[in-house]
Parts: C-alpha cells; sequence; structure tokens
C-alpha cells in the first residue's frame, strides 16, 4: 500500500489529502460547503451538503494523486470539534441543520445550568467550562425544539455526532450497519464525557437531559475501528482526531512542553502536558491530546474563537478586501495600526475570558484611521488573543513558551507571523507541510495500521519550513499589548 488518506472536514470547507511514506502530498482536493446564519449568533451547517463534499473530495483527491483505493492503507478522519448533528438512524436524514461550535443560541441553558454552582460547576469532571461553544447544551437545544426529537431519541430512533462520527458513519455504510463511533478527543468537547473514565458521565448526561443510547462508542484515536464501503470499499478507517488535537500529532508534539498553534478559522493552541491531567485555574481547557495506544496523552487548550474569519468578515460582511489573501498587501500599507485595535468577539470571548456576553469592538478610531489600519488591527487581533492564551497556559503549567510551532491557513501570511514573533518575544516556526491537521489524522490512521511502525518515524518527517525571530522591542511590545488590553475591556457586558 502506498499512501494514507486524510479527510479534514472543517468550518468552511472540506479537504482530502493523500500522504506518502515521508509525509509529502501526492494529491488534494478541496470543496467549500455554505454557511447558514439565520439569525445573529446563530451559525449552521447543512449535513447533507457536508456528506456530498466529503465524497467529492475523496475521489478528487485520489485522481490527483492517480490512485485507486487499492493503493490507500488506511483512512483518518478529522474535523471541526463541537458541531453537533442529530439524525435517523434509519434514514440517515438530520433532524436538523448542523448546530456548528460557533453558535451561541445555547447561551440560555449555559445560563440555567451556571446557574447553580457557577460557570467551572462542572470543570472537575468534564475539564470544560460552561459555555455555548460545547456539544452537550447543543444537543439538548436540538431534542428541545425539533418537534418529536427528545421522543424519538428516547425511542433509540436518533444517533449523535460530532462530524467525525457523522462522516465515518456514512463512510462505513450508514443505514447498512454503519460504525457509530467517535475518539477520546472528540467525545471530551461534549461536555458529557468524564476525564477520569474516558466514558460519557452519567451526572452529566442526567444533567444536560442527553438520553446515552444516542450517544457513540468512544475509541481510541489510533484503532482500526472497520472497513470503508462506497468509494473506498475495502480501505480500514484507522484514524479519528479533533481537528486541534490532529494538528498537534501532525507537529510531532509528542513531549511533555511542546506547544502548537493553529490559524484557521479560529485559533487553538494546545500544550502537551503528558500523562499529567492538568486542571485549568486560568481559562484553559482540560483536553485529551490523543490516545495513539493505551495511554491517554493529555493537553492544556487555549481556543479562540475569530481569527481566520475576521479576514473573511472583512471581505464579505464589509467588503473590505476581494480576496482573502489581499489583506496582507493592504494591511502591509501602513507603518503601523494607526491606534485603532479590533476585538472580534463576535460569538463571546473564549479563552482565557469566556464571555458570552461580549461583543465585537473597534476601538481607538480618528479621523486618521483608513482601511489599512483596520486590516492591520484584523490581523494583530489574532496575534494579541495568541498572547493572552500562552501568558494563561504558563500560569497553569510553569513551563514558558521557548519557541511556537503554528500551522492553518493563516501562516502563509508573513505580517502575521512576524508581529506573532514580536508579540510573544519568540521565534516562530513554520514546519515544511503546514497541512499538519490532515497529516495528524493520516499519523493516526497509519500507525494504526502499521504503515509507520512508531512516534519516532514520525518525528524523522518534520522539518522546519520558515522561522521568524522577533525584531521588536520589549517596551513597545508591551506598550501594545497593554491597548489590547484596554480594547478587550470593552467588550464586555454588552450583550443581555
Amino acid at each position: 500500500m502506498k499512501y494514507i488518506l486524510a479527510l479534514d472536514q472543517g468550518t468552511t470547507s472540506t479537504r482530502c489529502i493523500v500522504f506518502d511514506h515521508a509525509g509529502a502530498i501526492v494529491g488534494v482536493d478541496q470543496r467549500e460547503h455554505q454557511q447558514i446564519f439565520p439569525r445573529p449568533g446563530w451559525v449552521e451547517h447543512d449535513p447533507a451538503e457536508i456528506w456530498r463534499r466529503v465524497q467529492e473530495v475523496i475521489a478528487g483527491a485520489l485522481e490527483a494523486a492517480g490512485a485507486s483505493p487499492a493503493d490507500v492503507a488506511a483512512l483518518g478522519i478529522t474535523n471541526q470539534r463541537e458541531t453537533t448533528v442529530l439524525w435517523d438512524k434509519r434514514s440517515g436524514a438530520a433532524i436538523h441543520n448542523a448546530l456548528v461550535w460557533q453558535d451561541t443560541r445555547t447561551a440560555g441553558i449555559v445560563r440555567e445550568l451556571a446557574a447553580d454552582g457557577g460557570q467551572d460547576r462542572f470543570r472537575g469532571t468534564v475539564g470544560l467550562p460552561l459555555a455555548t461553544y460545547f456539544s452537550g447544551p447543543k444537543i439538548r437545544w436540538l431534542l428541545d425544539n425539533v418537534a418529536g426529537a427528545r421522543a424519538a431519541a428516547e425511542r433509540g430512533d436518533l444517533l449523535f455526532g460530532t462530524i467525525d462520527t457523522f462522516v465515518a458513519w456514512w463512510l462505513t455504510g450508514g443505514p447498512d450497519g454503519g460504525l457509530h463511533i467517535t475518539d477520546v478527543s472528540n467525545a471530551s468537547r461534549t461536555m458529557l464525557m468524564n476525564l477520569e473514565t474516558c466514558d460519557w458521565d452519567e451526572g452529566m448526561l442526567a444533567a444536560l437531559g442527553v438520553p446515552r443510547a444516542i450517544l457513540p462508542r468512544i475509541c481510541r484515536s489510533s484503532e482500526r475501528y472497520g472497513e470503508c464501503r462506497g468509494p473506498l470499499a475495502g480501505v480500514p478507517l484507522a484514524g479519528l482526531v479533533g481537528d486541534q488535537q490532529a494538528a498537534t500529532v501532525g507537529q510531532v508534539c509528542f513531549a511533555p512542553g511542546e506547544a502548537k498553534n493553529t490559524y484557521g478559522t479560529g485559533n487553538f493552541m494546545l500544550l502537551n502536558t503528558g500523562s499529567r491531567l492538568v486542571q485549568s485555574t486560568h481559562g484553559l481547557l482540560t483536553t485529551p491530546a490523543y490516545q495513539l495506544d493505551s495511554a491517554v496523552i493529555w493537553a492544556l487548550e487555549g481556543s479562540i474563537a475569530v481569527t481566520g474569519s475576521l479576514v473573511q468578515w472583512l471581505r464579505d460582511n464589509l467588503g473590505l478586501i476581494g480576496a482573502a489573501a489581499e489583506i496582507e498587501g493592504l494591511a502591509a500599507s501602513v507603518a503601523d495600526n494607526g491606534g485603532v485595535y479590533l476585538v472580534p468577539a463576535f460569538s463571546g470571548l473564549f479563552a482565557p475570558h469566556w464571555r458570552a456576553d461580549a461583543r465585537g469592538v473597534m476601538v481607538g478610531l480618528t479621523r486618521y484611521a483608513t482601511k489599512a489600519h483596520i486590516a492591520r488591527a484584523a490581523l494583530e487581533a489574532t496575534a494579541f488573543q495568541t498572547r493572552e492564551v500562552v501568558e494563561a497556559m504558563a500560569q497553569d503549567s510553569g513551563v514558558e513558551l521557548t519557541a511556537l510551532k503554528v500551522d492553518g491557513g493563516m501562516v502563509a501570511n508573513d505580517l502575521l507571523m512576524q508581529f506573532q514573533a514580536d508579540i510573544l518575544g519568540v521565534p516562530v516556526v513554520r514546519p515544511l507541510v503546514a497541512e499538519t491537521t490532515a497529516l495528524g489524522a493520516a499519523y493516526a490512521a497509519g500507525l494504526a495500521v502499521g504503515y509507520w511502525a512508531n512516534q519516532d518515524e514520525l518525528r524523522a518527517n518534520w522539518s522546519a519550513g520558515k522561522t521568524w525571530e522577533p525584531q521588536m522591542g520589549a517596551d513597545q511590545r508591551d506598550s501594545l499589548y497593554a491597548q489590547w488590553c484596554k480594547a478587550v475591556q470593552r467588550t464586555l457586558d454588552w450583550a443581555e
């Protein structure tokens, strides 16, 4: 078998990549899907459209590689996490559009649960604060608001899944015996998995009103689960990893203290804490990094809701740029942000604040400000939010960052990466293969079927592509960051 196939189902698009043994890309196909905004704060995807895109990109990637399923040793799936689907197990039809991780319609449920014990009421059990981000409240909303849903769930007619589960079910047969599975990294994002047992927690199911019968079986991230049918008939499905944990594997952050930051729709930084389950006291999430064998490896995560999607907002909502790639040139046309700060709290603030009442602000505007300053402020917002997370990680773990491994779509932006190095005061390192999320899913699948022998083989595949060294003085760095922190305070207590 010559290749490993990785399916990367993301927030804005679905991608399939064919990798060889060296971790090099030999074929790729990518298709976008619709972003549905029924009301302010509501974000949905059409599950049927996602399934169509999955089938299209698999065929496209194999064609681009000049390969057939007979050339593929295994398939790994990585996915946008927390996005929630409920579907009929006999027909495969979703009962409602998927509720995307950015969706805030569960704010009332979250407030209700937090009224008795506060935002951290369940943190000791599930490692997460109460927030609209996670899947459990989304399941509750669907069961309470879609006609007949709760009765169907209690009859055993419905299935729940994050996107990994939904896609795996269809790829392995769907209504005709499809596997209803997830892995520890995705299960941990539901607010329903007990961190100590890595199984569904009866107390959490009761608190959120979720019937256990609709939940998938929790597996390792790397395991030969079964075989695909249809276009990949006979290919083993052998990897399931949430996208940010997959990037951690793809960046070979296998040692405690190693960290990576993914710059995508949002930003997600993970710090490997090894076999040590660290409960955060500074606004981070405790999450499995991965489970490649019998042992779960843990991480602290800083999740930022809006980074790359802020560039999309400037393009699609404001018409400030015609294409996302134009933002770097526009931002570089001015020497600095002109005093403008843009805090994109469109869905509230995630780590380390966890404030659902926050909303986006642009501050520091004068007649001097131009669209170039706004573009620069948008890029800088990503770097400032990352510094907030880095500082929280240092406080929780006692480990000071010495370099930051980066990946994701925004790392092609040299202006952003240089500013990131400047505002952190440490080197920023982009690997030669920047598609680390898909690569991590490929590694998980390949390890399960013996395509790669061990983690040392994977480490040997990693090499640095470009490094940005900090060039900004400490006084300037701290002054800019202090202004950012003032801007963040202006976002709070806005939404009722």
